[in-house]
């Protein structure tokens, strides 16, 4: 099943959900140890591999991570071949001076904001269906 490519469709539905919990970027090494199904994304870059997941989870593993992140999630359908729905609403946070981290899988894009900015960001994103 295809995804939404129309752009205003995109924005006028895409309807934003807060995904409760604090949320971290780790990388690490080796995946040894780690409960793959208790993980949100795991990304392996030529440096090392990157994974999202819940605080308290890092903790109990030892891992580092520098900031604590809100998850929120567009719950459209949006085809990984639309254009401009990335460009607009991380334009409208970072005028807000709200930095985000997009994952986009295949059924919905993911945005992780700092974890005090949260409210705003889901003020922002659901201006977009006014």
């Amino acid at each position: 099943m295809a995804g939404e490519k129309d752009l205003e469709t995109l924005l006028k539905t895409m309807k934003p959900k807060h995904i409760p919990g604090d949320y971290v970027f780790c990388v690490i090494n080796s995946i040894e140890g780690i409960d793959l199904n208790a993980i949100v994304m795991l990304f392996k870059e030529e440096e090392a591999t990157t994974i999202i997941l819940k605080k308290e989870l890092a903790e109990s593993l030892n891992l580092e991570y520098t900031s604590v992140m809100a998850w929120i999630t567009l719950t459209i359908h949006s085809s990984l071949e639309a254009v401009g729905l990335t460009a607009a609403f991380s334009n409208a946070l970072s005028q807000e001076d709200i930095s985000c981290n997009v994952v986009a899988a295949y059924y919905h894009d993911h945005i992780f904001v700092d974890q005090k900015d949260s409210s705003k960001a889901m003020e922002i994103l659901n201006r977009f269906s006014k």
